[in-house]
């Protein structure tokens, strides 16, 4: 045993996940106690706190229009799964019709929190590396779920969708952002039409570089093959490990 703080040490190099906790008497030491309960409720105010619009426009130096899906609130966000993939039908007009190569939608999701920390890194991030694309006005969404991505496409027009959107929080990660790419957004596509780039969220997790060069590397290969999804073959730059 006189060994267990330097293995945990060594743990908690590699992984945040709860490993050689200890023991008092029955139950947790204190300090691993408290630490779960500060977890816990990290997580939960990621799920519940609300979207920030305040100065995001500016993080990235480019136009944001705001919308919502058809969930009024976060409880029924939370309890209707398919209002969350719905555009608010009173926003479809401010979209415009831009007929571009990409639009960058961020949603809140599951976690407020991974937006608020990550997602206007990751955008401008991923603007830099397209100069060549047309990319329209950056959307973002309240309540929204993944495939609200498919509406807003097909409304501004656009060939192909990038959500970035705060996933599920968990004990280890409250702050984990993921980028969801759509190929010819519209109603009605499965999650197996799409292709996934997830837990991004330095130290821990992806980089920005490594994520928006990953990201990339999938938007150009999805517009040489004129799909994404399952069947697409990514022959570009793979994850860093």
């Amino acid at each position: 045993m006189a060994e267990l703080p330097g293995l945990r040490d060594r743990f908690r190099a590699l992984t945040q996940a709860r490993l050689l906790l200890g023991r008092a008497g029955q139950g947790l030491p204190t300090r691993a106690l408290l630490n779960f309960q500060m977890d816990h409720a990290r997580a939960r105010d990621a799920v519940y706190s609300p979207l920030a619009a305040d100065g995001f426009a500016d993080a990235i130096g480019r136009p944001v229009i705001e919308v919502r899906s058809r969930a009024r609130d976060r409880q029924e966000y939370l309890q209707r799964p398919d209002l969350g993939r719905a555009l608010n039908p009173d926003d479809t007009a401010l979209l415009p019709t831009t007929a571009g190569d990409l639009a960058i939608v961020v949603a809140d999701g599951l976690s407020a929190t991974a937006v608020h920390a990550h997602a206007a890194s990751v955008v401008t991030s991923l603007v830099a590396r397209l100069p060549d694309w047309t990319i329209a006005p950056v959307i973002l969404a309240r309540q929204g779920r993944v495939a609200l991505a498919d509406e807003i496409g097909a409304a501004l027009g656009v060939n192909m969708t990038v959500i970035l959107i705060g996933e599920r929080p968990g004990l280890s990660a409250s702050d984990s952002l993921g980028a969801y790419l759509t190929w010819d957004p519209r109603l009605g596509r499965r999650d197996s039409e799409r292709n996934c780039v997830s837990n991004i969220r330095p130290p821990h997790g992806l980089s920005y570089e490594v994520a928006a060069d990953t990201i990339v590397s999938l938007l150009k290969s999805a517009r040489r093959q004129r799909l994404t999804g399952i069947a697409l073959i990514d022959d570009g730059r793979r994850l860093s490990p």
